[in-house]
């Protein structure tokens, strides 16, 4: 519209123009060089315009014949780089259709086409590495960390390769140069923690955990537990290297950080058993019982009145339990220590209530099992195979064998053992790898931080159990040493 009245307004300029100079024809008169033109003014404005309008097109042919090899180059190049990001796109999709082949050649043709090294880098090792050769997608990607454009995406190629070959120490000098480069992004921070805690690095994996909770990567709760293993782990180093004093307090510090964890405490037991302090070993198992009831803490309490009178160590074992009265481990704590006290029907009773009592959480129940039986025990009978554990059926038939020398009851909870849902044992989160003994690192995975106290409720019954590592309780009688005496 704006053009349009444009024009009209220039058409309408030159129609009063012409009119103009046809009312006032005029007259001009040019003298040079012993020339003289004479000519009305409107021929001289005509002559003007016209000499102008040819000097302009004589320009504008010029420049067109001169600029014609620059724009036919320019031309060319558009076309080519269209054609370069068409091969480049089409090489994506075929790498995401899992087309080794095909997405070799349009890597080959997108790099042929187009003069960014860097847009086809990546598409040329993907490429690589679907077609299984590992050496040439690590050619890409080493090429790719002498551009600072493309420095981080090379590493990040470069790191997935060693992590798949196993080169721990490659890909640790590799995070920490992507940390050096982005030190906020998630997936570094993660990457160098996890492999910092399998290398036993604790003291550079605490930095690397307190970075993570600084830039909020890591909720508080699991950073806190996390810090709670590592703090485990740099007590073991330091009782190894002889600091007993520093091996205590971070020991402490593990337990308070992690109370959901039995075996921090279980080592501090035994460390204060070793110096001879058998009262401070049973606060600390008192304590952590209240959050972590376990059959290694029982154990260890029970090493510790090794040496007392039957009747006296159910006293110990009621105290002990008394800080977590509801936990089916306390129920089955005490029924050990009444049947070695021979109090059969306390131990039954303590039996009876184990079966109601909370247990710890069933992963991956088939949907085939039936619920837990809660059904209560009866003298030479057991009811419903369901709900049972290896170990408590073990412990009835002991209970018949010492109540009545029923041999037929016994041998019924001895068969039913067979056939009862495992025993708690530690599970992976990560993997559901089951293991007897807890480690910072799976065994299975490796994943650090994973395993938990649980009812593998996957198991099959009547399969072999993983053998547990010799465990220490086989000297606990001699650390003990007496100490009933020192409480």
């Amino acid at each position: 519209m704006i053009r349009a009245i444009l024009g009209l307004i220039i058409v309408a300029g030159l129609i009063i123009g012409a009119v103009f100079f046809a009312d006032h024809p005029g007259q001009a008169e040019i003298v040079w060089q012993g020339w003289e033109l004479q000519t009305s003014v409107a021929a001289l404005v005509a002559a003007a315009v016209l000499l102008g309008s040819t000097a302009a097109f004589l320009i504008w042919l010029a420049s067109l014949i001169i600029g014609s090899p620059r724009a036919f180059l320019r031309r060319q190049r558009a076309r080519r780089r269209h054609a370069g990001y068409r091969a480049l796109t089409q090489g994506m999709v075929a790498v995401a259709a899992g087309d080794p082949h095909e997405a070799q050649r349009y890597a080959r043709r997108a790099d042929a086409l187009l003069a960014d090294p860097p847009l086809t880098l990546l598409l040329s090792a993907q490429a690589a590495q679907l077609e299984g050769d590992d050496m040439a997608a690590k050619k890409f990607f080493t090429a790719m960390l002498d551009r600072p454009e493309t420095e981080f995406l090379g590493l990040r190629g470069l790191l997935n390769q060693a992590l798949r070959s196993g080169d721990r120490a490659t890909a640790l000098r590799l995070t920490q140069r992507a940390a050096s480069l982005r030190p906020g992004t998630p997936w570094v921070v993660e990457s160098k923690f996890d492999l910092e805690v399998r290398e036993g690095r604790w003291e550079a994996a605490q930095e690397t955990l307190a970075r993570a909770v600084k830039r909020r990567i890591l909720p508080p709760e699991r950073a806190r537990h996390r810090r709670g293993v590592i703090l485990y782990e740099l007590s073991l180093a330091a009782f190894a290297a002889g600091d007993r004093r520093r091996g205590r307090n971070l020991g402490a510090k593990a337990r308070t950080l992690a109370p959901d964890l039995a075996v921090p405490a279980a080592h501090c037991a035994r460390e204060l058993l070793q110096d001879r302090r058998p009262g401070l070993a049973a606060k600390a198992l008192e304590s952590a019982w209240r959050t972590a009831p376990h059959p290694e803490l029982a154990q260890l309490y029970g090493a510790i009145y090794n040496e007392e009178e039957p009747l006296a160590r159910v006293k110990r074992f009621e105290r002990l339990t008394a800080q977590n009265p509801e936990a089916r481990e306390s129920y089955l704590a005490l029924a050990e220590a009444a049947l070695d006290a021979q109090l059969w029907g306390e131990a039954r009773r303590y039996l009876e209530q184990a079966v109601t009592a909370p247990a710890p959480p069933v992963i991956a129940r088939p949907a085939s099992s039936p619920p837990p039986s809660t059904a209560p025990f009866e003298e030479g009978k057991c009811r419903g195979p369901v709900g049972l554990t290896p170990r408590l059926c073990l412990l009835m038939a002991r209970v018949e064998e010492g109540a009545h020398g029923s041999a037929d009851a016994m041998r019924e909870w001895l068969d039913r053992a067979v056939t009862a849902m495992p025993d708690p044992r530690y599970v992976c989160a990560s993997c559901g790898g089951e293991s007897l003994e807890w480690r910072s690192l799976c065994p299975h995975c490796a994943d650090f931080d994973s395993l938990t106290w649980r009812t593998p409720g996957s198991a099959v019954s009547g399969v072999t159990l993983p053998i547990a590592a010799p465990s220490a309780s086989s000297d606990l009688r001699e650390l003990a040493g007496g100490g009933a005496a020192g409480t």
